[in-house]
């Protein structure tokens, strides 16, 4: 069966097999009496993907962080196959542009591992944590 030419028409996008159209996809089979459109939808932060790099130079730290929110933030790394390293630089980059660094389905994994490891803090915890000295493991005495 051959194929008849699209006929020129106003619409920039004419119909054809298989088409994007500014975030839709049009599926015409040549017996088929209906066409099938997909809509795509994105949820979270669209990034392009680029092949641009950025060089940079990563210190080491010593930071002091909460144990629970260390453990969560570990989990979510792992999780992403990211390092810690990088879940903080994209989470601290995306804060600085004032944007959330979290999609809705992130979002559900960190209130998972919160539960999990017994996280109880939020937001209205920042800036008002006290750290409390360990507990340290008596030696015993013979």
């Amino acid at each position: 069966m051959q194929r008849k030419a699209p006929t020129q028409s106003k619409d920039p996008y004419p119909l054809s097999p298989i088409l994007p159209r500014r975030g839709i996809l049009t599926i015409t089979h040549p017996t088929a009496a209906q066409s099938i459109c997909l809509f795509t939808w994105y949820h979270g932060t669209l990034v392009p993907m680029t092949d641009q790099t950025y060089p940079v130079e990563r210190v080491q730290t010593g930071v002091r962080i909460e144990k629970r929110l260390l453990k969560v933030l570990k989990a979510f790394a792992e999780y992403h196959d990211l390092t810690l390293g990088d879940l903080l630089e994209g989470i601290v980059l995306h804060a600085f542009d004032g944007k959330s660094p979290f999609s809705p389905d992130s979002l559900n994994r960190i209130k998972e591992l919160k539960k999990f490891y017994a996280l109880d803090l939020d937001s209205t915890a920042s800036h008002r944590l006290k750290e409390t000295k360990p507990e340290r493991k008596r030696k015993r005495t013979s």
